[in-house]
């Protein structure tokens, strides 16, 4: 399964983005608020935290996004690719 890594700070079209990677079969990682909006919109969110065992430093959810696990988990073994509305 494909992984997308999703932390924002503007959160604005993140709802409607996830949806989309969500129905083409990615699975999503998401940190902090990013995560919880996600959630409420009923999209299946893992927390990074969850993968790393390392939460947020002082609320703090880049800390958690930095860490090498997240990294590590969220890297795949293909080329990188965009995602387009044609793709």
């Amino acid at each position: 399964m494909t992984r997308a890594l999703l932390s924002v700070y503007n959160k604005t079209g993140i709802v409607e983005f996830a949806r989309e990677l969500h129905a083409l079969g990615w699975e999503l990682i998401s940190s902090g608020g990013t995560a919880t909006t996600i959630s409420a919109a009923g999209i299946p969110v893992t927390d990074v935290a969850e993968i790393t065992g390392y939460p947020a430093i002082l609320g703090d959810p880049r800390s958690s996004c930095s860490h090498a696990a997240s990294r590590n988990s969220s890297r795949s073994h293909t080329k990188p690719r965009t995602i387009t509305a044609d793709n």
